[in-house]
């Protein structure tokens, strides 16, 4: 059964072609190391909660736009193997020109439940 990793991330609005290129790089990258496919939406209907939201999750300010994504793996195995390697991939050092504050994105792996 196929395995995600899943983010949610602020990115400055202004920074969105910034982040669509940053993320065809990556794709490259966490594909050569088995994943199947990745997914990466800008925010068009983010409503404020009532208790909690997207935006508060991951604490956008004004002038940024909440980015919900996915990385589809082929299994859990393939992910544990493949993920150091996209890590240690030179392609994936950050540096000051990052498009977002890594520090505010929330990520986790999830089994998946139910497909439709």
């Amino acid at each position: 059964m196929s395995y995600i990793d899943g983010f949610v991330v602020p990115v400055p609005t202004h920074k969105k072609e910034e982040y669509r290129e940053m993320c065809a790089r990556a794709a490259e990258v966490f594909k050569e190391h088995g994943a199947i496919k990745l997914v990466e939406c800008w925010g068009d209907d983010v409503p404020d909660g009532k208790v909690t939201d997207f935006k508060g999750a991951v604490k956008a300010e004004a002038g940024e736009t909440v980015v919900f994504s996915w990385i589809v793996w082929p299994s859990k195995a393939v992910r544990d193997a493949g993920h150091p390697e996209v890590v240690k991939d030179p392609r994936m050092q950050t540096g000051a020109d990052m498009p977002f504050d890594g520090k505010r994105m929330i990520y986790g792996g999830f089994d998946i439940l139910f497909e439709g």
